[in-house]
């Protein structure tokens, strides 16, 4: 090894323990190792910025406005709406919702897909007394599934595409990807109906009435001097006037008292760290001398008026808030909005609201201005899952989006046919959804998820540099030498396996292009078929089953849904071993 490649190399594994560990944002993390191998002299500028022309990549950002223009309208929540209002048992109505899910995300972008269908289908559950849990893992699975089907079912298979054209080869064909998607949605969805729906937790419990919200927040409250309990026991407290809720410490001056014992008195002016419902966390703000704070320092009085409501958001992996303290961000001034709780899964915070450091999947209850969903819906910060008062007219008229729907089919077709590329069709409807006025100037850039560019454009320098090193060549002719005795369908495998790792860990376009030089490098030694080698690095990097980081849509239902990290493992593995095996034979059978 070279001392370049060894730099190189070393430089990868950070940038993997930075993106594993979420130091930062990815996009941030991968934007900061390629300025390390531009000024290192290890890539040159053109290649650096190869990424941001990239016609792929692009073609993603017009996407994001297509499939933005085209949820706007609401097409897709009224038809999910009519399929769920006849409840013919939870199995059943997950056959009918979930299939045409999956057709949906093989022509839109599934973030918002999944962003939208979550609180619609967690309130059906509670209405019909079914777990969300047994719905919501499936419906991140299904989209996954479903994108895979098409060229644009996944920003995954743009990127690679992209990088195929960069290469000086020919791009997939738009149905190129469907020989070895619609097999492993259709076995996927085989599976998720019946041994997945079985390992699916049962959270909620199936046989209870779902009216209320059971999920626990933390939150902060202070106690006044009016409040009569004062100078009692913590016990006498919680029985006469705070039933519900967890106290898990006490904050008293510059003293914390941890852990909060049944004797533990409660003096004036104590801060009370607490877990509870949404409706407990109610009920303590009722009660006479005690003060309910915000993570900005605001109580809930304050706020409290016909302007606001509560919304329940969750933190993105991809959020500008990571690593941040709720008070930090200034939530009231940015947002219009305070943090009145957090909730963690199964992870009790023990520290002040407004000192809560932010990590992706976090779930936050806020006190929002009515406008707030309108104007944040596609915020990158998080993901808006539901609101205890929706607004009524969040989107326009359903024929728009069945105009806009229309019009991408016929853009898909002429791609098809030979008429225009992708870059082209997707350009022409961005232009006509605008002078047609579907969509304004603000919304198309409100509908661009700029993180996710930042992201896919960087990682394609990083993919140059390990070219340059010979780090994508050594790596290659290691994997070969594990692999060679297996022929090419111990290579397929192998190369399945590390992509599907490094999706698991980090992202799935980011997985794409480190393991696209790879694939290409053994490709040449091996002397086969490179498209075979690079639809496996395509599908396995879409295939994220395992971990709920590893997918945008999985993390969207983490919290929502409840789930504890083991959940993704318990129900992922046997997926994404199903989806292995039949894509690896697949693509042996087609292309070898």
């Amino acid at each position: 090894m070279t001392v370049e490649m060894i730099f190189v190399a070393l430089m990868i594994v950070l940038m993997l323990l930075g993106l594993l560990f979420e130091i930062v944002r990815a996009d941030l993390i991968v934007f900061f190792f390629l300025v390390v191998f531009l000024l290192t002299g290890i890539i040159s500028t053109e290649q650096a910025l190869s990424g941001f022309s990239n016609e792929g990549m692009l073609t993603v950002l017009l996407l994001f406005i297509v499939a933005g223009a085209i949820q706007k309208h609401g097409i897709i929540e009224n038809y999910i709406d009519r399929l769920l209002s006849r409840h013919r048992g939870p199995k059943r109505s997950m056959i009918k919702l979930l299939a045409p899910v999956a057709l949906f995300s093989g022509f839109l972008n599934n973030t918002p897909i999944v962003v939208t269908l979550t609180p619609i289908i967690k309130k059906w559950c509670q209405k019909n007394g079914i777990a969300p849990s047994k719905f919501l893992i499936p419906l991140s699975y299904v989209t996954i599934l479903g994108g895979t089907m098409t060229l644009i079912g996944t920003s995954t298979n743009l990127v690679v595409h992209g990088l195929l054209i960069q290469s000086g080869r020919e791009g997939f064909d738009f149905f190129q990807l469907t020989i070895v998607g619609v097999p492993i949605a259709i076995a996927g969805m085989i599976y998720i109906f019946t041994l997945g729906y079985r390992l699916l937790p049962d959270t909620l419990g199936a046989k209870e009435q779902i009216r209320e919200e059971v999920k626990e927040f933390l939150a902060e409250a202070v106690i006044e001097k009016e409040y009569e309990h004062t100078g009692r026991h913590v016990v006498e407290a919680v029985d006469a006037s705070l039933k519900g809720i967890y106290i898990i410490e006490i904050l008293r001056g510059d003293t914390r008292i941890f852990p909060v014992t049944p004797t533990t008195v409660i003096e004036e002016g104590d801060h009370l760290l607490f877990s509870g419902t949404l409706n407990t966390i109610a009920a303590v703000q009722k009660q006479k001398g005690i003060t309910l704070i915000t993570g900005t320092d605001q109580t809930l009085d304050s706020m409290m008026d016909d302007e606001f409501e509560l919304i329940e958001a969750v933190i993105s992996h991809q959020s500008g808030l990571l690593g941040k303290s709720v008070k930090s961000t200034r939530f009231r001034t940015r947002y219009n909005a305070g943090v009145i709780a957090v909730h963690r899964n199964n992870e009790r915070i023990k520290s002040r609201v407004g000192d809560i450091i932010f990590k992706p999947g976090d779930t936050v209850l806020l006190l929002a201005g009515k406008s707030f969903l309108e104007q944040h819906m596609h915020e990158n910060d998080f993901y808006v899952v539901t609101s205890l008062a929706p607004p009524e007219a969040l989107h326009q008229s359903s024929a728009k989006g069945w105009g806009g729907l229309a019009l991408l089919l016929v853009m898909i077709a002429s791609v098809t046919i030979g008429i225009l590329s992708m870059f082209e069709a997707m350009l022409i409807t961005v232009v006509l959804l605008m002078l047609f006025k579907f969509i304004d100037a603000d919304e198309m850039l409100s509908y661009i998820q700029f993180n996710v560019i930042l992201l896919i454009a960087s990682a394609f320098g990083v993919g140059a540099a390990m070219m340059e090193s010979g780090l994508a060549q050594f790596l290659a002719e290691n994997m070969l030498t594990i692999a060679r005795p297996l022929g090419a369908i111990g290579i397929i495998a192998i190369l399945y396996i590390m992509t599907n790792i490094f999706t698991e860990l980090i992202t799935n376009t980011g997985a794409a292009v480190l393991m696209f030089p790879i694939a290409m490098e053994m490709a040449t030694q091996m002397d086969m078929d490179y498209m075979g080698l690079i639809v496996t690095i395509a599908i396995a990097a879409s295939a994220s089953f395992i971990t709920p980081i590893g997918y945008q849509t999985n993390l969207i239902v983490y919290g929502p849904g409840g789930y504890k990290f083991t959940d993704y493992v318990k129900v992922g593995v046997p997926l994404s071993v199903v989806t292995m095996v039949i894509s690896t034979l697949i693509i042996h059978a087609v292309w070898f």
